[in-house]
């Protein structure tokens, strides 16, 4: 029966997405907001690689991408700085952005 199978290797993108529609939304977030970098998250059993732009406020957003190379190939190609979540964590000023969020909805 279908749940017993096993999917092989990294989770494709959501909802088969394609690249040119990421690169969109990505390229808008970019250009209309400040101080924004990049950071590339790896792929696990469960998602895709991503790339998670964060503003100078800590606003984000996240993206699904083929793959890792591809990934910094694109955040490099918005014109930002990259980094590997891997290697540098998160800047605290995403995890304070969403914080304000889920109080703002609370009220």
């Amino acid at each position: 029966m279908a749940w017993w199978r096993r999917r092989r290797g990294p989770a494709s993108p959501r909802g088969g997405a394609d690249l040119s529609s990421a690169r969109a939304h990505l390229a808008d977030f970019v250009a209309s907001r400040r101080g924004v970098e990049a950071y590339v998250e790896p792929a696990t059993n469960i998602t895709a690689t991503t790339v998670v732009l964060i503003a100078h406020d800590g606003e984000w957003t996240r993206r699904a991408l083929p793959s890792r190379p591809v990934a910094f190939e694109v955040a490099r190609g918005l014109d930002v700085p990259v980094y590997d979540v891997n290697l540098t964590g998160y800047p605290a000023r995403m995890r304070e952005w969403t914080a304000r969020q889920r109080r703002s909805k609370e009220r």
